[in-house]
């Protein structure tokens, strides 16, 4: 029963982690102070970027975030969120100003250590300046309140407006618009969430549930603790007329379905696939890397209330509830490539957006892989990777023409095709190159390495190398930033077709944040 005795702290201490978190407004704040004392002038701003080469206006290098608390009340008639971050940062270096990200909330206060702190909103960005400059390596809290309307029209957003609530998509790049933060999935951090709601509807977020209060005027407020850290992109919470639905998976893995309570029924059959998919994939993988899973059917009754199937938000899958009506054949694919992100992407995350391919690739050759093992042929009527590989690899050189390599992308072109088949394309080739027991060895030490942690695509490159005993440098280079694709180990015989510049690639969104390119859908 190895995941029942992974907790390491009992609800009572987890409550009072979060508790500590949490700085209670004061009427007594110290006024900002606007002295030009030696304390006050010594430090500099810290950069507001944390160099990603894909968003590079994302984050703040003048500190790191180790926890994070969210308390958000949310109010079913006017359907706004009123809300408070807490966050405790270490300064990387002596910081007279620091700068979190974010858009479209409406801040009131920040407090650093208690202090009344002046801030402005510019941008993306809000620019907070304490009372004090902060030393390097010092660590303090900063507290900013704010209210936020998850119906808010932004040019992009993390909220997903609901029937009698809402739930929460942040990938990539927009966990700002639901709480101000560092947002980088480099920047990984605890978490813990108090969601307070009417009576008769539900608060959950990433985690496991650690207190109910009651409270007065029919409010309930629940608190959830997530037990490994977490990136910003992959933070849950949502509030709904939810029924939870409670089973074991493998090893005593406890599963949470977060279900709207009038399509539970219908939605029982998808949810009952869970447990054989994680334990088809632990055997491949290892022990899943979390406290719980499950999947949360978005209460919705538009065709495509948000830019994607599934998102691997951590601990709890967000979907399309309608998606998941259908037959096992035509889900269980995509469902495991959202499982298997609890592994590529959530326990180790992308250390820029640039790697994103290591998640979405794993992604899909773990969900083909399933698939095909079934007989469940694919969207193009193939039934083995190999024959999907085969025509994935003709196209190529299209591909990297109109998307740039497996592991060079852009803000227009994250999530296209490149990044999902292309990705699988080069897993597939390293595993002809080493052998099936190396491919298998490789794969488990690099998560073991990176376990709660983010890793470059360097980082991969590395790992493989040292656990096939053979410099892969040249190989995986060439499969990752080439403009032109590598032979096919194993297969001399496969042909690339030429590049036409005319014709675009198949299934191009230019421009858009979908994450459909999945060849699992």
């Amino acid at each position: 029963m190895r995941y029942r005795t992974r907790v390491t702290a009992p609800a009572a201490a987890l409550i009072g982690t979060a508790a500590a978190l949490t700085v209670a407004p004061s009427a007594h704040a110290a006024p900002t102070r606007t002295g030009t004392s030696a304390a006050k002038t010594s430090g500099t701003p810290g950069p507001e970027t944390l160099g990603d080469t894909v968003y590079p206006a994302l984050g703040n290098d003048g500190y790191r975030v180790s926890a994070y608390h969210l308390d958000f009340s949310y109010d079913a008639t006017t359907r706004l969120v009123d809300a408070t971050a807490t966050l405790k940062i270490r300064a990387t270096q002596a910081l007279s100003r620091f700068s979190l990200d974010s858009l479209g909330l409406d801040i009131r206060s920040v407090r650093v250590d208690g202090r009344g702190a002046t801030f402005e909103q510019v941008d993306e960005k809000l620019r907070i300046t304490p009372a004090r400059t902060l030393p390097a390596k010092c660590q303090v809290t900063v507290c900013v309140e704010y209210s936020a309307d998850p119906r808010r029209t932004l040019p992009h957003t993390g909220w997903v407006d609901t029937l009698d609530g809402f739930a929460v998509a942040c990938q990539a790049d927009s966990a700002h618009t639901v709480f101000p933060c560092n947002d980088h999935p480099s920047d990984k951090a605890d978490f813990s969430f108090r969601l307070t709601v009417p009576s008769g509807l539900r608060g959950v977020a990433t985690g496991l549930l650690v207190r109910t209060e009651s409270l007065s005027g029919g409010r309930t407020a629940y608190t959830y603790r997530s037990r490994e850290p977490m990136a910003t992109e992959l933070v849950q919470i949502t509030v709904g007329d939810y029924v939870i639905k409670d089973r074991q998976g493998p090893h005593g893995l406890p599963l949470r379905d977060v279900v709207p309570a009038a399509r539970a029924e219908a939605l029982e059959p998808a949810l009952a696939l869970t447990p054989k998919l994680v334990e088809w994939l632990e055997a491949r993988l290892g022990a899943y890397p979390f406290e719980t899973y499950g999947l949360l059917p978005c209460n919705s009754d538009v065709p495509e209330p948000f830019g994607f199937t599934g998102l691997e938000t951590q601990t709890l899958t967000i979907y399309r509830p309608n998606y998941l009506l259908q037959e096992e054949k035509k889900i269980g694919s995509h469902m495991m490539h959202e499982l298997v992100h609890s592994y590529f992407g959530n326990s180790v995350s992308p250390a820029t957006w640039a790697d994103l391919w290591i998640n979405e690739g794993h992604a899909d050759f773990y969900g083909l892989l399933y698939r095909y093992e079934r007989g469940w042929p694919d969207s193009l009527g193939l039934t083995t990777l190999e024959a999907r590989m085969k025509n994935t690899y003709a196209q190529g050189d299209q591909w990297r023409h109109d998307w740039g390599p497996v592991a060079a992308p852009n803000a227009v072109n994250l999530f296209e095709g490149q990044r999902y088949l292309g990705g699988v394309l080069v897993l597939y080739a390293l595993r002809n190159l080493v052998g099936e027991d190396a491919f298998t060895a490789l794969e488990r030490a690099f998560l073991a390495r990176y376990r709660n942690s983010s890793a470059s695509t360097q980082d991969f490159i590395a790992v493989a190398s040292e656990i096939s005993g053979q410099d892969l440098t040249g190989f995986l280079r060439d499969w990752l930033y080439g403009t032109k694709t590598p032979r096919m180990p194993g297969h001399p015989d496969w042909t690339v077709t030429p590049v036409n510049p005319s014709l675009a690639a198949p299934h191009s969104r230019r421009g858009s944040r979908s994450h459909d390119n999945s060849a699992t859908l």
